[in-house]
């Protein structure tokens, strides 16, 4: 259930990004809010930097504090750039399509794919497609290569209990450095995950999907475990030095 107060400073905030700079009269008729709320509003998002005052004629408008709420979208882009051409060379050397996401709100986003670079893609794209994050293999390597108080929090927000049986489950993808997806019986594809971690901080995470007539969920962990590791370790690196 949103929070209305809540709602209605975001209302503010999207109604001032849309130009300039605005009045009153403008932001209570462009959110159909009362003057006496915008005028309260406006007060608090000026006391916490978000909003200042032009001028009586002129209005409010935003600050730059408000790209700061834009700093993990960007931080998304710079992965992504430094992600790319490691990920690019492992599907050359490889074969199969590798994806990268990152958390988003009870999902995984896939933020870059080399699925149309690969020979063996069953797909040309997967960009922006959501991940399930307790059963696909990039949200259980997000889970279990978090802290311990990410994780109860992401499943907090899941509406998932933290019993033993998956605090058992993370305990064995760390160990083995990598993540399965789950799939039923008859599924055709599979995927492996890893993470991309620095500092104790997951930054985002690798899946490699391939077709279980191809191999086994053990035969490609035997055989691509250690190699989309090091392709993760080789980000966060890179990560670290740019």
């Amino acid at each position: 259930m949103a929070i209305e107060p809540v709602r209605r400073s975001f209302a503010i905030l999207e109604a001032l990004s849309q130009r300039p700079h605005a009045t009153i009269a403008v932001l209570a008729g462009e959110t159909s809010l009362p003057r006496p709320t915008v005028v309260r509003l406006l007060g608090t998002l000026v006391e916490l930097g978000y909003v200042t005052q032009v001028s009586r004629s002129l209005g409010y408008r935003l600050t730059n504090r408000v790209l700061a709420l834009a700093q993990g979208i960007r931080f998304i882009d710079h992965l992504v750039d430094i992600a790319a051409p490691h990920m690019q060379h492992f599907t050359q050397d490889h074969g199969w399509p590798l994806y990268l996401g990152s958390i988003s709100h009870r999902a995984i986003t896939i933020r870059y794919s080399t699925a149309a670079e690969s020979p063996l893609s069953f797909e040309r794209t997967a960009l922006q497609r959501r991940s399930p994050i307790l059963s696909g293999a990039l949200g259980r390597a997000w889970l279990a290569f978090s802290t311990e108080e990410e994780r109860r929090a992401i499943l907090r927000d899941l509406g998932v209990r933290y019993d033993a049986k998956l605090a058992t489950a993370f305990a064995r993808i760390r160990r083995d450095g990598h993540a399965f997806s789950v799939v039923t019986r008859t599924a055709r594809l599979q995927g492996i995950a890893v993470a991309i971690h620095r500092n104790e901080r997951v930054l985002g995470c690798i899946s490699m999907r391939f077709t279980r007539s191809a191999m086994t969920e053990a035969a490609a962990g035997e055989r691509y475990g250690a190699p989309l590791t090091a392709l993760a370790r080789a980000i966060a690196f890179d990560v670290a030095n740019e």
